[in-house]
């Protein structure tokens, strides 16, 4: 797989899900990864961040990976191609991801309709986007919630893309509180209200952070997820190092951990936090766990390290949690916050 173009190499991937060609031991479970999330019911704690299945084609194998819950997408109201291709690199070296897709996805008509056979299982939700042609950017992400939010179990706002042009502007507080307000109202309107969650960047600066953990605590979503990639090139070594685009990876743990901890104290507990950027062991997962999340995701892991990474963390965090004397997921949360601020 590696000797073939990133983004070919990552449609063939979805492909042999599809076909069955990949071992899927199903959820990982014990009484200690058991873990409550904003009303959703997690096998265990460790799920498949979005980008990976943008179209939601292979949900069902996906659910039978190992993860505790998937997130698919990002979805945006109208089909969208995204930027030109090459748009896809490994930092091999690095153990990273550089990747300006820019929301390319079949649109949130199709997508709804795949999540509307999908088996029943693990917590299935979907990253919601907005068209980069859009006259009204923060009302796509109302628009796409209102077509699918019926077929999954909770919806992530994606204002932390780098690759759609002045989206991350919509992290500011007044814009964010705005779009927010127009997300948890088409959420009111559902026959089944679904937990909203917020996705973040981890290039914000302390007073945007704290701005967005007040909008965060007043605005009705249920977890924010912390955080998407970084247009930091620090340490790297790969020759694509330069590529324009979000990092994602091994180089992202740290930065992103550091945000996590940051909201933690920020947020006080009022509201869980999912952690994501660089997740690729047992042990990475738990000191997210450790640095403030109640669950987390990872992605670019599987580039490196492959599917198996679905069941074996969870695993592994099972063992972790246990060697330290946590009954449960929720005991393990924070304790070891203070070493990251």
């Amino acid at each position: 797989m590696h000797r073939m173009d990133p983004e070919a190499a990552h449609g063939l991937s979805i492909r042999a899900l599809r076909t069955g060609l990949a071992p899927l031991p199903g959820p990982v479970s014990t009484a200690r990864l058991r873990t409550r999330l904003a009303g959703l019911d997690l096998p265990n704690p460790v799920g498949l961040a979005a980008g990976f299945d943008k179209n939601a084609t292979a949900v069902a194998a996906l659910m039978r990976a190992g993860f505790g819950f998937i997130e698919v997408g990002a979805a945006t109201p109208r089909p969208q191609p995204g930027n030109p291709k090459p748009r896809l690199f490994r930092l091999t070296e690095d153990r990273a991801a550089i990747n300006r897709f820019g929301f390319n996805n079949e649109g949130v008509d199709p997508i709804a309709a795949r999540l509307a056979q999908r088996p029943t299982g693990i917590p299935v939700g979907l990253n919601l986007g907005a068209n980069k042609d859009s006259a009204d950017r923060a009302a796509d992400f109302a628009r796409v919630l209102a077509v699918a939010g019926p077929h999954v179990d909770f919806a992530t706002v994606n204002v932390s893309s780098p690759n759609t042009e002045k989206l991350r502007d919509l992290q500011g507080k007044d814009a964010l509180a705005a779009l927010l307000r127009g997300v948890i109202d088409t959420r009111a309107g559902l026959a089944r209200p679904i937990p909203v969650f917020l996705k973040i960047a981890p290039d914000l600066s302390p007073a945007e952070l704290e701005d967005l953990a007040e909008v965060a605590l007043t605005s009705g979503i249920d977890a924010v997820i912390a955080t998407n990639t970084t247009l930091s090139r620090d340490g790297l070594h790969s020759p694509h190092r330069d590529q324009a685009g979000g990092l994602s990876g091994a180089p992202l743990f740290e930065k992103s951990t550091r945000i996590l901890a940051q909201l933690s104290r920020l947020t006080a507990g009022r509201i869980p936090l999912i952690g994501v950027g660089g997740v690729s062991s047992p042990e990475q997962a738990y000191e997210k766990i450790r640095a403030g999340a109640s669950a987390v995701q990872f992605y670019t892991a599987m580039v490196y390290h492959g599917l198996s990474l679905a069941a074996d963390i969870p695993r592994g965090l099972d063992a972790l949690l246990a060697r330290d004397g946590f009954d449960t997921v929720a005991a393990a949360v924070g304790t070891g916050r203070d070493a990251w601020l």
